[in-house]
């Protein structure tokens, strides 16, 4: 079963017993400051459980994107070592919501877990855990679902306080909280596949045998801040199930990266670097974190140097960095999107609609860290190099942050891959000093320390972009006021009149020229105080000079465009969609506008056709754009909005463009609404739960953006020989022809392993009297490694048989002896000996057994020992 098929019977099953079912919410939390990103399915009903929110329903399902990547749920440094970490994953869940508890909950889901008709779980292979006085649930696992007491096992406060439990969950330091259950696959019931591991609560619980697959969470409680607990009135229901873990299990592995979706994605990885498939660690680090990235781009997180983009940042750079390691030295993780669309996106359609757009993002962080990657990794080596010891200095460590965007994970990654730790105090050290330093130096853009007392900045910019003869009022260089700004200098100038108009209201400052001052930042700082920043280029500007001020006509002028745009758009937003749009957040500057909005759900193709033929129908009537002052009252009374959210006074400024838009805006706009030129939408997607955002170009980058388009439309058509009418056709002929032929090339690899079967079978040896056969088999593994070995029993008729592959790392071994032998030879031992010269072991029945190593370098001579062994058995 596939982990769509999973996800699909899990929904279907809920479906089926009330629960409406929810799509995954974006990654990135609504309104929730004290999460960096979705990490569990109960995230976006949070506001439920704690009663400031209701929902028209009392039961939901969902399968929820999830990241774990930063803060306080960070599992990126053990992704790619071990078999179930993941930055992204996806979490099945159902709720309840005061509707029903413990006894419904439990039945529910061992009748999904063991039921034909879902996934049909041997129930002798199951545990439940209960935390230690919960006799209620204890009585429902043992009294009316039929689990033996003995398989049922009851964990306390084993985390050094009450209630501070492995089986007792809570929100938070306060809040709902209670016990919870927990149900656990034993993946090696027999031994026979050597998997070590004890149930929960046992000393050998962090093995790989018992793997936890469900956890129920009954909150029953409300724990106040002296930790007094109070009995709910209405108990809750939150529930969690990895989809990949247990997708993993009905696919018969203990291993995620085993599934359907990872074999795609580790397939790709290893065809890229022209490998076998997980012939390196590497290629699971790469496939795990470009399903991490690709969603966090298509939920409109983008790599930069803070917040949520960092964590992105840190995760695409270990990727590129592990693709350096295979050898990948050309930008390769961008090719890998397709992949993971054609995989995942019948279920996240996201990740085709804005497939260009990940590609992009990503194509641009991989030119910028190969820029620093060679650099930074010479660096390290250096310093490898003159280690004394196994610690990287401090120094190195920040130097390799702070000058070549080396994330200190990244670091720590390769230095753990060579046995080797950080100085992390020595970095947090140099990392102090940088913020002091940081500090110091933006003291003036800050405000707050500005050593300015004198008159305020007269904004002259909404009917011109040159101010002649304005007066320098004051000067900073590093912070500290000056008497004059020499040649080379960067620093910031205060003047008595500017056209420069400060970053605000969604929309970017000005650039352009003070005198010799080149200005590359505009912002409002004390009051009505502009700060122009950037850098003296030619001469020196003295304080009391009188100096032309001209801003780049070029660049205002789009960005006005595109503010302008904005209004229409945000009017159009609210006659297509409903009244219930309201701006949420907005960036407007020379390239383009980004406006995010209220709205519970993808815009459609159609309805962002209307909004655009909205907007360019009010360009075309080209009417006057005016802007008024009026009393703030009076103004929205009048019917204007406040599109931005910022604070106003008593008096505001009122832009009216004809009859179509009436807003509360600050900003600059153009004259009449014929100067937008062409509008166009390029972006529609989610940046948070019930929040869209759409972004689109005027004007000249309206134009630039339609060639571009039209421009890959045609390559797009002289690729499959066609024309931009006939494309589409085209590219479906390829693709059916495409599926044709994999599934010609699945045939023929059947018959090829049938025939590899054969002539194997012919390279048996006659050892007193008996047939037996030890052959190497490189590519063949899992299930192909069994059935070949049926084939050869099969074909010997009487025998023994011994098969060893090795891919990278790894080494898989398999015996098998016919029925007729096994008094004289057993299959485990013989597969034990063979295990025991690659470093590994194994375990199985008398004629069939399997095991596996870790040392591929001997694996020749293991299988070359076998034959006098199994001549001493005979």
């Amino acid at each position: 079963m596939n982990s769509n098929e999973v996800r699909a019977r899990f929904l279907e099953f809920f479906r089926s017993k009330g629960h409406t079912v929810v799509p995954s919410s974006p990654l990135v939390p609504g309104n929730d400051p004290t999460l960096l990103f979705t990490n569990a399915g109960m995230v976006q009903f949070k506001d439920v459980f704690t009663g400031q929110d209701k929902r028209p329903y009392v039961r939901a399902a969902s399968s929820q994107k999830c990241v774990r990547a930063g803060g306080k749920h960070n599992d990126l440094e053990n992704v790619g070592y071990t078999a179930r970490h993941h930055t992204f994953f996806e979490m099945l869940g159902n709720f309840s919501f005061g509707d029903y508890s413990k006894k419904d909950a439990i039945h529910y889901a061992w009748e999904f877990i063991t039921g034909k008709e879902w996934l049909g779980i041997d129930r002798s292979r199951l545990l439940v855990t209960v935390y230690a006085t919960d006799d209620e649930a204890y009585a429902i696992w043992k009294d009316e679902i039929g689990v033996p007491a003995e398989r049922i096992v009851r964990i306390g406060d084993n985390k050094g306080a009450k209630y501070a439990s492995d089986n007792f969950w809570s929100m938070g330091d306060t809040g709902p909280c209670g016990p919870c259950t927990e149900i656990f696959y034993d993946h090696d019931p027999d031994g026979s596949k050597g998997i070590w591991g004890g149930p929960p609560g046992s000393p050998e619980e962090d093995g790989d045998r018992w793997i936890e697959i469900w956890n129920l969470v009954f909150m029953q409680f409300e724990r106040s801040a002296d930790g007094t607990m109070t009995q709910l009135p209405a108990p809750s229901v939150d529930t969690g199930m990895g989809l990949e873990r247990i997708s993993a299990l009905m696919q018969g592995s203990n291993d995620n990266y085993q599934t359907d979706t990872f074999k795609v994605l580790v397939g790709a990885v290893a065809q890229l670097a022209k490998q076998e498939p997980y012939a390196s660690a590497s290629q699971k680090v790469i496939a795990d974190h470009i399903r991490a990235t690709s969603f966090l781009i298509a939920d409109g997180v983008l790599p930069s140097n803070e917040g949520r983009g960092y964590v992105l940042r840190r995760i695409m750079r270990r990727a590129i960095r592990h693709g350096y390691k295979l050898g990948l030295n050309e930008p390769f993780f961008h090719k890998l999107v397709g992949t993971l669309a054609e995989v995942m996106g019948g279920a996240y359609p996201e990740l085709v609609e804005k497939r260009a757009q990940i590609e992009k993002a990503i194509r641009q962080e991989e030119d910028s860290f190969a820029v620093t990657l060679d650099k930074g990794m010479k660096l390290l080596d250096d310093a490898i190099g003159k280690l004394k010891d196994k610690l990287i200095p401090g120094e190195v460590v920040f130097k390799l942050y702070d000058t070549y965007g080396f994330p200190v994970d990244l670091t720590a990654d390769i230095a753990r891959e060579r046995g080797l730790e950080l100085d992390l105090a020595g970095y947090e050290r140099e990392m102090e000093a940088q913020r002091e330093r940081a500090r110091a130096a933006s003291s003036f853009k800050g405000g707050a320390t500005l050593a300015y007392d004198g008159a305020d900045t007269c904004f002259v910019g909404y009917d011109g972009l040159v101010q002649e003869g304005a007066k320098v009022l004051a000067l900073y260089r590093d912070g500290q006021a000056v008497n004059e700004l020499k040649a080379g200098e960067a620093g910031a100038v205060v003047l008595d009149n500017t056209p420069f108009y400060a970053t605000g209201g969604g929309q970017v400052g000005d650039k352009g020229r003070i005198g010799g001052f080149e200005v590359e930042e505009t912002q409002k700082l004390k009051g009505a105080v502009t700060g122009h920043f950037g850098k003296q280029v030619e001469g020196t500007l003295k304080l009391g000079d009188a100096v032309r001020a001209q801003v780049t006509e070029s660049l205002r002028r789009a960005s006005m465009r595109n503010h302008s745009a904005t209004h229409l758009m945000h009017r159009a937003l609210r006659d297509v969609l409903g009244t219930h749009v309201a701006q949420k957040g907005s960036v407007v500057d020379e390239q383009r506008t980004r406006f995010d909005f209220s709205h519970g759900q993808p815009v459609t193709a159609a309805e962002i056709a209307e909004i655009e033929d909205r907007v360019n129908r009010a360009i075309l009537a080209n009417v006057p754009v005016r802007a008024q002052l009026m009393k703030y009252d009076d103004a929205i009374k009048a019917g204007a909005m406040a599109l931005f959210g910022e604070k106003y006074g008593d008096e505001v400024r009122v832009l009216a463009m004809g009859d179509y838009s009436t807003e509360l805006c600050g900003g600059t706009h153009v004259s009449r609404t014929g100067d937008i030129g062409l509008f166009k939408i390029v972006a529609e997607g989610g940046v948070a739960a019930g929040v869209r955002r759409v972004e689109a170009v005027t004007g000249e980058n309206a134009l630039a953006y339609l060639r571009e388009t039209e421009g890959k439309l045609k390559k797009a058509a002289d690729l499959v020989r066609g024309n931009a009418d006939d494309v589409g056709a085209k590219i479906e002929q390829l693709l059916d022809r495409s599926r044709q032929m994999e599934k010609e090339i699945a045939a023929l690899k059947g018959k090829l392993a049938s025939s590899a079967g054969s002539d194997l079978a012919g390279q048996a040896r006659d050892i007193k009297g008996t047939k037996v056969l030890v052959a190497r088999v490189d590519g063949v593994e899992g299930n192909d490694l069994r059935t070949l070995l049926d084939q050869l029993k099969n074909k010997l008729g009487s025998g023994v048989v011994l098969l060893g592959a090795a891919s990278g790392e790894k080494v898989s071994l398999i015996a098998g002896v016919t029925a007729d032998l096994t008094g004289k030879v057993k299959a485990g031992e013989l597969v034990n000996f063979a295990a025991g010269q690659v470093g590994g072991k194994g375990g199985g029945k008398p004629d069939m057994a399997q095991a596996g190593g870790t040392q591929p370098q001997n694996l020749p001579a293991a299988l070359d020992s076998a034959y006098g062994w199994v001549e001493q058995k005979l």
